[in-house]
């Protein structure tokens, strides 16, 4: 069996902007570079039509599943998610696992991979620990005590086979926390897959966190980058009189000629290279 054989990878996509879109198609072509043919592949989709979603992310590679997760929300977590979804990030959750008897790889759809990290390699030859990506800051919103000051993002999430997350998220929501915002969605998945295992770390070097903002870094990794900021169509801020989304789009036309090549696809027909 080779190393990587029993992995799973499934991705969320929503009501996002286009470019969010852009980066689901280039992270789903990166995958098969990084992981190679032999993976099981979902895109779970909510919250638009399922032939909207297909159609603005382009064509992907053959073997790659879509599926309407809309009403898939865990029973058990819908009272601590209400009708803000944690700010939609609680959609990553529905549902909460797609491949029980994996290792399943969890990727935000502007997380794009080209090459495997290495610590995803030794997760992979690991069946009890979990995975999570690094972070320039700790973001933990009301699970920051449980979490502690090791930055960690869950826009990259490997679970165990075997591993019940629901289990390790109610232990920790029945003491009376809720999930208002993206950073306690954040927090309970940190604290579900950190708080009893080893849990392996991709290094930031390796996957960056990229966005025109500090902390955030501006580069590419060695591996990949996952864009922070890409899926919104406004960021509801302005920098020196403009949309701080601008800077984002910006920041996205700037890597984008790198990104295909990377990936190892040609780009679209009415390409540009500039924004």
């Amino acid at each position: 069996m080779k190393p990587h054989a029993r992995l799973a990878i499934r991705w969320t996509i929503g009501h996002v902007s286009l470019e969010g879109f852009e980066a689901l198609r280039l992270s789903v072509w990166g995958s098969y570079r990084a992981f190679g043919d032999d993976v099981d592949r979902i895109i779970c989709v909510n919250t638009v039509p399922l032939a909207l979603a297909v159609a603005r992310t382009g064509q992907l590679p053959p073997n790659c599943t879509w599926r309407d997760t809309t009403g898939e929300i865990p029973g058990s977590l819908a009272p601590y998610l209400g009708q803000g979804m944690a700010e939609g990030a609680g959609w990553k959750l529905a549902p909460l696992r797609i491949f029980p008897d994996c290792h399943e790889l969890a990727l935000d759809n502007d997380c794009i991979l080209w090459q495997m990290p290495r610590a995803v390699a030794r997760w992979l030859q690991d069946d009890h620990a979990c995975l999570l990506a690094e972070d320039v800051r700790p973001s933990f919103g009301q699970f920051a005590r449980i979490c502690g000051d090791a930055p960690r993002n869950a826009g990259m999430r490997g679970l165990p086979p075997g591993f019940d997350l629901e289990r390790a998220m109610l232990e920790l929501l029945e003491s009376g926390a809720s999930l208002v915002s993206e950073l306690d969605e954040q927090g309970l998945q940190v604290a579900a897959t950190t708080r009893d295992r080893v849990c392996h770390v991709v290094a930031v070097d390796d996957v960056t966190i990229c966005s025109p903002f500090p902390p955030h870094l501006p580069q590419l990794g060695r591996c990949g980058a996952h864009f922070c900021g890409l899926n919104a169509r406004d960021l509801g801020w302005q920098l020196d009189g403009r949309p701080a989304s601008e800077f984002v789009r910006e920041h996205w036309h700037k890597h984008r000629p790198e990104l295909y090549a990377r990936v190892g696809i040609s780009p679209p027909s009415d390409f540009r290279r500039t924004a």
